[in-house]
């Protein structure tokens, strides 16, 4: 399947729409050399930087369940939950 990077954050930021509620920065870039995905996420002093490889970027783009990304985006958006 092909798709760009564009649409690939597009469909993160549909599975997780607490990223923009919440006031957090993403960006989302292809390393070269580690052939994966980089997003970050960024609040203030906060910042995640997690890899997404090919593979799971295909999947979460055909609409499957990315366990290893939702945990790492998760942990990171609960710091900012109000309550």
């Amino acid at each position: 399947m092909g798709y760009t990077i564009a649409g690939l954050k597009t469909k993160i930021l549909e599975m997780y729409p607490e990223i923009e509620k919440l006031g957090v920065v993403s960006s989302l870039t292809f390393d070269d050399e580690k052939k994966a995905y980089l997003l970050k996420l960024k609040k203030g002093v906060h910042e995640l930087g997690t890899y997404i490889d090919k593979v799971d970027a295909t999947r979460c783009l055909d609409g499957h369940v990315c366990v290893s990304l939702g945990v790492q985006v998760r942990q990171f958006l609960d710091n900012f939950k109000e309550g």
